[in-house]
């Protein structure tokens, strides 16, 4: 099955990668694809800039592919059909251990981890006309948007709602589309799980007044105690919409690579990644959290040895037992 390709190919040419051309660049790709999720959606914007930026900078054309989100890129990243591409936690551990719903026994051990994204946060959003302005006011049978099938989204929300008592009817689609839908009433609720913010709320609530919906304490607790999350603040200032934090809970993302692709190619993409999060910043708000110290949120993966060697001579010590070797 092939999927739709980005237009995202950059000159190959270095800004400031002079030291980086001069090196032994064996076993290089010639090209590369990021593995991202549907349009309207954060890994998306944020895949597709992180691939132009690496692409102008390393000399190596790349761009972005829109996939079905986590569970589908880390069957792609694993199998070598994708060479990189982004994660959430959650998806992650059980592709691992041979728990992904797209193939059940499958360990998909051949990935390994490269830097920490950011925090995917669980957010609901309905019109403000519909007067949902909490979960407890979803109506029974009113129909939730959960994003593309097999997202991190579709994976978890829908059994989060389940743990809440909603009584829902499930609709499938891109971030985009069900942000359409909900603004022409076809559904009742978009149930988002993406890095803030989001484009595709951000955008509806230029057209609309819109109801950003956090939880409540025992909301809150409830899905804590139930699923690999924790509890996460939107601020204020994310959305127009929101008068006041909004509090939600959220999954680490994390970009993923092949663990057969050469160490001096990875360790050039995750130095630059990591040493430039003004220029990742300028890509989108969620890089904010794309820093080393947040190297610490990956208990799932093996990380790559040319991402473990980036972090550990600059200071974030990895044991090597977590490494891939």
């Amino acid at each position: 099955m092939r999927f739709q390709s980005i237009a995202a190919t950059a000159l190959a040419y270095a800004v400031f990668a002079t030291p980086v051309l001069a090196q032994d660049r064996s076993g290089w790709p010639a090209s590369f694809t990021v593995g991202t999720a549907s349009q309207g959606g954060t890994y998306f914007a944020y895949g597709s800039g992180w691939a132009n930026f690496v692409a102008k900078n390393l000399g190596v054309s790349g761009g972005a592919e829109i996939t079905g989100g986590p569970v589908q890129n880390m069957a792609l990243v694993h199998t070598g059909d994708l060479k990189l591409g982004l994660t959430t936690m959650g998806p992650a551990r059980e592709a691992v251990d041979g728990q992904s719903p797209l193939a059940p026994g499958m360990k998909m051990d051949n990935v390994c981890a490269m830097f920490p994204m950011y925090e995917t946060p669980f957010s609901i959003a309905a019109l403000s006309s519909s007067g949902i302005a909490s979960i407890s006011d979803i109506p029974p049978g009113a129909t939730i948007g959960f994003g593309p099938a097999g997202s991190t989204s579709d994976t978890y929300f829908p059994r989060m709602m389940e743990a809440l008592g909603v009584d829902f009817k499930r609709r499938n689609g891109s971030w985009s589309d069900l942000g359409g839908q909900l603004q022409d009433g076809l559904i009742d609720v978009v149930a988002f799980a993406a890095g803030i913010p989001i484009p595709a709320v951000s955008q509806l609530e230029v057209q609309t007044d819109v109801n950003v919906i956090g939880m409540n304490d025992d909301e809150a607790k409830t899905i804590t105690d139930s699923f690999p999350v924790s509890e996460f603040i939107i601020p204020a200032s994310t959305y127009q919409s929101l008068d006041e934090p909004s509090r939600v809970v959220s999954m680490w993302n994390f970009a993923m690579v092949n663990c057969d692709m050469p160490e001096s190619f990875v360790y050039e993409v995750t130095k630059l990644t990591m040493e430039n999060n003004a220029e990742m910043v300028s890509i989108h708000r969620a890089a904010l959290h794309s820093v080393p110290e947040n190297y610490t949120q990956n208990q799932t993966l093996p990380w790559h040895p040319g991402a473990a060697r980036w972090f550990n001579e600059n200071g974030y010590p990895i044991d090597d037992a977590a490494i891939k070797h």
